[in-house]
């Protein structure tokens, strides 16, 4: 697992930390790391509805329903 070091400023009211602000850059690669782990829960998710379910193999798809898979 990749780490994102992050370098925020806090925002104050009332004496109390409010808000959070980082780096734009540090944003997007917080993003990426959010969508990547949403996407394999939903992997994980899959696997287990999908987990006991017959595979078939690329060829007989393509002869099965005669679309090429490159």
């Amino acid at each position: 697992m990749r780490t994102i070091q992050l370098h925020p400023e806090f925002l104050s009211k009332s004496g109390e930390k409010e808000y959070a602000i980082i780096p734009y850059g540090e944003f997007l690669q917080l993003n990426e790391w959010i969508n990547d782990m949403l996407d394999l829960l939903d992997l994980e998710e899959a696997i287990r509805i999908e987990g006991t379910a017959p595979d078939i193999p690329l060829e007989e798809v393509e002869r099965r329903y005669g679309v090429p898979i490159a």
